[in-house]
């Protein structure tokens, strides 16, 4: 599993008029790629853990604070595979994953930073892309990792924050020109390692799942980068299977994020986890017709954010302030951008909206949080 940090669904398979990534969209025209694909939350803390622990980020226990800490209480999928004998790998470049700090470490036999990998809690100052490829090469080319079945993680940093500049890349100066000289730097580390996987004698067995934690803004709705909203740009992301003998196809059914562990579970040919709230894709892959269910996105209250929640069926999505005490509805099919709330010219619609919100709501099992006094906007006495 390789996943790039901001990554936005907006790429060159999906329209994007700059070749930004070659390798990436020549390897999605050979997958299962899933158009309408969203990730759990809109920033790295909630979203993967939720892509981990198959649920979303207010169904996990955790601390409030907004690079939050998950507990060993909670279940993430590569505990279950490392249960099952199944080798888990991986290796990471930002200090917020370094072990005993998010917590995301639980379940992994081998968990590995890049050396020289800093810790700042304000931005990301490391070019990580060519020694994160080369250390994830160097361990799946060690035996004892590779033997036998193996899961591997490596979570690809350099399309965040910064948009540092690479020698020989260059589409302009504007924020988007340098974030996408970012994702052609990261499209080549990625090739280096798909073309190494390939190579082993294991890469003819080796299914490869491509997809970001959450995207990024710039200058939509008047916001910058990514979390405290969840916008469609913070939330879309790219997401594709590439599995040796499944034929390629695009689905353009809504997905989410938690469907991830149940589906790698499947994939490995584990029984469902009765935890998580996901539903494996595996049918999907063999040829099954997708059938249309709703998608949720999560932002969790923390201490430096209020709560944001959204619902997304058909082709419409409603966004919750705060504890549901205000929603807006767009036509996402029709309006993209999120740039006319339709909650006062299609009531009909709004209303239907709300009420399909409030029945659902009782079906997420919200954790309490710990270890954090201030949440931003919890009402008083309410337990938050």
């Amino acid at each position: 599993m390789i996943s790039i940090d901001s990554l936005r669904a907006d790429m060159p398979w999906a329209g994007y008029p700059r070749p930004i990534a070659p390798f990436l969209t020549s390897l999605e025209a050979a997958s299962v790629s899933y158009t309408k694909a969203y990730a759990a939350s809109s920033y790295t803390s909630q979203s993967v853990g939720g892509f981990l622990g198959g649920r979303l980020p207010s169904e996990l226990r955790r601390d409030g604070y907004f690079f939050g800490t998950y507990p060993s209480r909670v279940v993430f999928f590569p505990e279950r595979l490392q249960a099952a004998g199944i080798r888990t790998i991986a290796a990471q470049s930002h200090g917020y994953f370094r072990a005993g700090h998010a917590g995301f470490e639980q379940g992994f036999d081998v968990w590995r930073m890049v050396p020289g990998t800093h810790w700042n809690a304000t931005t990301d100052v490391d070019i990580t892309g060519e020694p994160h490829a080369d250390l994830a090469i160097r361990l799946l080319s060690e035996p004892a990792n590779t033997s036998g079945r193996f899961f591997a993680w490596f979570h690809f940093m350099d399309p965040h924050d910064q948009y540092q500049a690479h020698p020989g890349i260059s589409y302009g100066r504007r924020m988007r020109d340098r974030y996408d000289g970012e994702v052609t730097f990261t499209d080549r580390q990625v090739e280096r390692l798909v073309t190494f996987i390939r190579s082993q004698p294991f890469g003819a067995r080796t299914a490869i799942v491509i997809t970001a934690d959450h995207g990024e803004s710039f200058g939509e709705h008047g916001h910058y980068r990514h979390a405290f909203q969840v916008w469609q740009q913070l939330v879309r992301v790219p997401w594709f299977f590439s599995i040796p003998g499944v034929a390629p196809r695009r689905i353009a059914a809504s997905r989410s994020h938690v469907d991830l562990a149940p589906t790698l579970l499947e994939l490995f040919g584990l029984p469902p986890e009765p935890e998580f709230t996901g539903r494996s894709l595996v049918p999907e892959f063999l040829g099954a017709e997708p059938e249309a269910r709703d998608v949720w996105v999560d932002l969790a209250r923390t201490g430096n954010n209020d709560r944001r929640r959204a619902l997304i069926h058909g082709q419409y999505k409603l966004t919750a302030y705060g504890d549901d005490s205000r929603f807006e509805l767009y036509d996402i099919e029709a309006d993209p951008g999120e740039l006319t709330n339709l909650a006062r010219t299609r009531p009909d619609v709004y209303a239907s909206m709300v009420q399909r919100y409030r029945a659902a709501q009782p079906g997420i099992r919200n954790e309490l949080v710990r270890g954090c006094r201030t949440l931003t906007g919890a009402p008083p006495g309410r337990g938050w």
